[in-house]
Order: structure tokens, then C-alpha cells, then sequence
């Protein structure tokens, strides 16, 4: 192998690295339901949720690099995910003001649905298929001219990176859950629940300003 295609190999898994911590600390769906699980379900159901990206962008990656010219020419798919995702969203909003802390009890039931729910977030955030299909797509499929490899080094990277970041996130939360008491746990879960509805809305947005974009309205 040649110098320049190790230094592409290494240049993309370098910005594949750094975006996914990037993408792992930005707030967002994602990492709103990560402390939202957190919070109600304990530590393990927050690293479940953390490892939604991989069963969510991981099929995305591939699809992307065949797909990005049609989605830019085909808003009308970016915009049944919109609204699905403006009403997922909106409903797991309002749960928030109704969960119970967490029970520390040993003996308790491990928690279920939260690796289903982080990948329902995730699967419903047109973000994701904007950045995939319009940014990463054409990235990958350009660096696959020159080496292979390259954009295979770039997809993990960020996968991996992008979970951990989030997983540190869910560990951090659950290690100061213990001085956290039940008034405060529903203060955090009420902010989860508001933010969610926040991003509810401007999902709800988006989708009339892609209604408007294609001339239906």
C-alpha cells in the first residue's frame, strides 16, 4: 500500500473519530432519550440506548452511498420521516412528566424497550438521513475512488466513537444518580420531556418547510 493511500486511510479515520465525538456530545434526539433512559431505566438501559447508532446509521452508511443523489431530488421521503419522527418524539415528550425514577433494587427486573426506543429516535431523525445521504454519502463514495479502505475507516470510526462518547455521557449520569434524589429525578425528566417536545416541534417545521419547498402548500 502507498503512503497516500495510508494517508487517506488515516485522514478519514481521524475525521471520522473526531465527528463522532462531535456528533456524540451535540445535543439532540438521541441523546436527549440516552439521559431520558438514564434517568428511568439505570445505567444499562442507557448504554443500550447508546448503541442504537449501529444498528440505525450502520445500514445508512451503506445505503447512503448509492442513495444521496436521489434523496437530494426526493424530499418527499425526508418528509414521511420528519413527521413520523415529530410525533415519535412528541409522545415519548410528554411519558417524560409521567416515569418513575429508576429502582436501585438488585433484585429489580433489568429494564426493557430503551435499545428499541434509541433506535426508533434515531431511525426517525431526518438529521441523520441529511447527513448521511448529503454529506458522508459523496465524502465516502469520492475517497472510495482512490482507496477502499478509506471510507470503510471513516463509517467505524464514527460508529464507534459516537456510541462510546454517548455510552461515557449514560455512565456519567448514572455515577451522580446517587446523590440525585425522586423530586430532582422528575425536574430532569420533566426538562428531557420539554426538550423532546422542543425538537418535536421544530421536526414539525421542517416538515412544513419542505411542504413548501415542493410546492404542495
Amino acid at each position: 500500500m502507498s503512503f497516500v493511500e495510508t494517508d487517506l486511510i488515516l485522514g478519514l479515520a481521524i475525521a471520522g473519530a473526531t465527528l463522532g465525538i462531535v456528533e456524540g456530545i451535540k445535543p439532540g434526539p438521541l441523546l436527549t432519550m440516552v439521559i431520558r433512559e438514564t434517568l428511568s431505566g439505570g445505567l444499562r438501559a442507557g448504554l443500550w440506548t447508546a448503541a442504537a447508532p449501529i444498528f440505525t446509521d450502520g445500514p445508512l452508511v451503506i445505503f447512503s452511498l448509492f442513495a444521496a443523489a436521489w434523496i437530494a431530488t426526493n424530499p418527499s421521503a425526508l418528509l414521511v420521516i420528519t413527521l413520523a419522527g415529530a410525533i415519535f418524539l412528541a409522545q415519548m415528550g410528554y411519558e417524560c412528566f409521567g416515569l418513575e425514577p429508576p429502582n436501585m433494587d438488585e433484585d429489580a427486573a433489568p429494564p426493557t424497550g430503551s435499545f428499541l426506543r434509541g433506535v426508533i429516535t434515531n431511525l426517525l431523525n431526518p438529521n441523520v438521513y441529511v447527513f448521511w445521504f448529503l454529506i458522508g454519502g459523496p465524502l465516502m463514495a469520492s475517497a472510495a475512488d482512490e482507496e477502499i479502505l478509506a471510507p470503510i475507516a471513516y463509517a467505524i470510526t464514527f460508529l464507534v466513537t459516537i456510541m462510546l462518547t454517548k455510552a461515557a455521557i449514560a455512565y456519567a449520569i448514572h455515577r451522580a444518580s446517587g446523590n440525585i434524589s425522586a423530586i430532582v429525578y422528575r425536574r430532569l425528566l420533566a426538562i428531557c420531556g420539554l426538550v423532546m417536545i422542543g425538537f418535536a416541534l421544530y421536526y414539525a417545521m421542517e416538515a412544513y418547510r419542505i411542504l413548501q419547498e415542493t410546492g404542495i402548500l
